[in-house]
């Protein structure tokens, strides 16, 4: 081994020696890392997705290989079909849905057009005063850039789906061995993190709740409030149900009106199509069944969710999509939440007088003034 005079570059200090050898370490880490993550990074999602699953899965494989003694490659095998058929596959199936509904249902904007100007045109005469100027700016300008835009979201869903099946074989491969060596993966994860022991603690278990709430619980969302929709659609005689109900669920990470931005002008439709008391049956059912059920929800899961700012799912969804494809729409929320949860932990420990917080360190801070509130009450 040599004596420690020998051992590192002479005419350097020991500090030095030692920041020159993690450089001579890191630099050709980082460059590996770049070389192969360039060549990986169409197969992004399906890591991500490997790493999501396993934040839902790891307590599962602890407690069949530390309680039940199962070896660990058979309850690895076991989880890896959990996953496949509780969550690749209904996505797979929703994904097939998409793509039948875009391509067997087409919208005729123009059509679309000239009936509103004809809804227009009643309520002019109905109240006696022309508050709208038509004009030829709807037909030359909007309805050929929402046509494009149609084009394109259907041309990115195709390629998601592709995408999706590509990356769910990658997936599930890299998903059995991080399952398989779970001790292992999390150690090094957790010995890789450049955080204090409290803030790893933190980053962990906020992670967990936030790949729950993007994962699981916003997806959950959606697909019952689409059932719901789908219910009331039939019932309320629309046409295409199906379709609209879809939009319904997409509608649901818009905030504030959510949902309404979908069933309000079906509604209307049947108003202005002299169906005046299905117009108010449909609008009740939709404020109080389809947008109660978002309560609802929210209620029963609140304990195991996330807070997630609203405008967090939007434009993760939008920049999600644009980067994962179909995928996005899940791992795009959950790497912005990610990011704000950083941020936040960045801001607490190293901004002086910040006021950030994680929602650990609220409910831990709600929590003892409860105790202390409880306590002196009993005084």
């Amino acid at each position: 081994m040599g004596n420690s005079s020998s051992d590192g570059l002479k005419g350097l200090s020991p500090k030095a020696n030692y920041a020159v050898f993690i450089w001579a370490i890191l630099i050709p880490i980082l460059v590996l890392a770049f070389i192969f993550g360039r060549e990986a990074l169409p197969y992004l999602s399906g890591f991500l997705g490997a790493l999501t699953l396993f934040s839902i899965l790891r307590g599962q494989m602890r407690f069949l290989t530390t309680k039940w003694h199962f070896p660990r490659w058979l309850a690895a095998l076991l989880l890896l079909m959990e996953a496949l058929f509780f969550f690749l596959l209904p996505l797979a199936g929703i994904a097939s849905m998409l793509i039948d509904l875009f391509s067997h249902n087409h919208v005729d904007l123009n059509e679309w057009y000239h009936q509103v100007v004809q809804w227009i045109d009643e309520v002019k005469e109905s109240i006696g005063f022309d508050f709208v100027r038509k004009d030829e700016f709807f037909v030359n300008q909007v309805l050929p850039t929402l046509t494009r835009v149609g084009q394109t979201f259907t041309t990115k869903i195709v390629m998601g789906v592709y995408s999706m099946i590509i990356n769910s074989v990658v997936l599930l491969f890299v998903l059995y061995y991080m399952l398989y060596e779970r001790e292992y993966f999390e150690t090094s994860i957790r010995e890789l993190l450049p955080f204090t022991e409290e803030n790893k603690r933190i980053l962990v278990a906020e992670t967990q709740r936030i790949i729950a709430a993007n994962a699981v619980g916003i997806p959950l969302l959606a697909v019952i409030q689409g059932g719901f929709a789908y219910v009331g659609y039939m019932f309320f005689g629309i046409e295409s149900a199906l379709f609209y109900a879809v939009l319904t669920a997409f509608s649901t990470i818009i905030p504030m009106i959510g949902t309404m931005v979908v069933y309000v002008p079906l509604a209307l439709s049947l108003g202005f199509g002299g169906s005046w008391g299905m117009c108010v049956g449909l609008l009740l059912y939709g404020f109080f069944i389809i947008g109660g059920v978002d309560n609802v929800i929210r209620f029963v899961l609140q304990k195991s969710l996330a807070d997630i700012h609203p405008l967090i799912t939007v434009f993760g969804v939008i920049f999600g999509m644009s980067i994962f494809g179909f995928w996005g729409i899940i791992f795009g929320p959950l790497l912005l939440s990610l990011l704000v949860l950083l941020l936040n932990i960045f801001r607490h420990d190293y901004i002086p007088g910040s006021v950030a917080q994680t929602q650990i360190a609220r409910e831990k801070k709600g929590a003892w003034i409860e105790r202390f509130r409880l306590k002196k009450k009993a005084k």
